[in-house]
């Protein structure tokens, strides 16, 4: 019976050294993790360190991680910038078939010509205008006038609007024509687009429509 009772005290104190093993063990397993953590981030710091040293003693350049760049939203697009107009060669303008090409001469006259009717018919406007005023400021003041004098003036001031409103067509087509003639499209009619010809450009520097289209415009009325 002494016997029995030793073996059991000796297997109980077996198993409760066991016991404490285990708690023993399980409570030092996370401190040797946090131990090995440490140790390794006291050993990148230093390495880091020296890195830098490093970098600064023989001058490499330090890599700095750049953002991408943000990508524009889908269905936008860049909007190319419009090149500037480029005026066109003497030997580009339009020519009908047969006729010989522009020379730099002659566009230089056709210039020269355009230019001078321009100020000539901005002159006749201006006159016009002028002489306009007076003939209302007339027509205000002739209260007495009789039916001749009334009738002959409003003859002049109606004779004198239309002056006008010609010379004001006129001048429009004119600074139409050099524009053209600047963006290297003086020559073609402006309805079909054909070449009005060189020989008629030569003749009128204004014209903005070949011979068939301009008849149908008179014809027209």
């Amino acid at each position: 019976m002494v016997a029995k009772k030793a073996a059991k005290k000796t297997v109980k104190k077996a198993a409760a050294k066991k016991t404490a093993a285990k708690k023993a063990a399980a409570g030092d397993k996370p401190a040797a993790k946090k131990s090995t953590a440490k140790k390794t981030a006291k050993k990148a710091a230093p390495a880091a360190t020296e890195a830098a040293r490093a970098a600064e003693q023989t001058g490499a350049p330090t890599v700095v991680a750049k953002k991408s760049a943000s990508r524009p939203a889908a269905g936008a697009q860049a909007t190319a910038p419009v090149p500037p107009a480029r005026a066109a060669a003497p030997d580009e303008l339009a020519v009908r078939p047969g006729e010989d090409p522009w020379t730099p001469e002659e566009v230089t006259e056709a210039r020269t010509v355009l230019t001078s009717e321009i100020l000539r018919l901005r002159t006749e406007l201006e006159t016009s205008g002028a002489a306009l005023a007076g003939l209302m400021r007339d027509s205000g003041d002739g209260a007495g006038d009789d039916e001749a004098d009334t009738g002959t003036k409003n003859i002049t001031r109606e004779h004198e609007l239309a002056l006008a409103a010609n010379a004001q067509e006129m001048l429009e087509q004119t600074e139409r024509a050099l524009a053209r003639l600047e963006a290297g499209t003086y020559g073609l009619c402006e309805i079909c687009g054909k070449p009005i010809g060189k020989a008629r450009m030569q003749a009128f520097p204004r014209a903005t429509l070949c011979v068939e289209d301009k008849q149908k415009q008179e014809r027209r009325g």
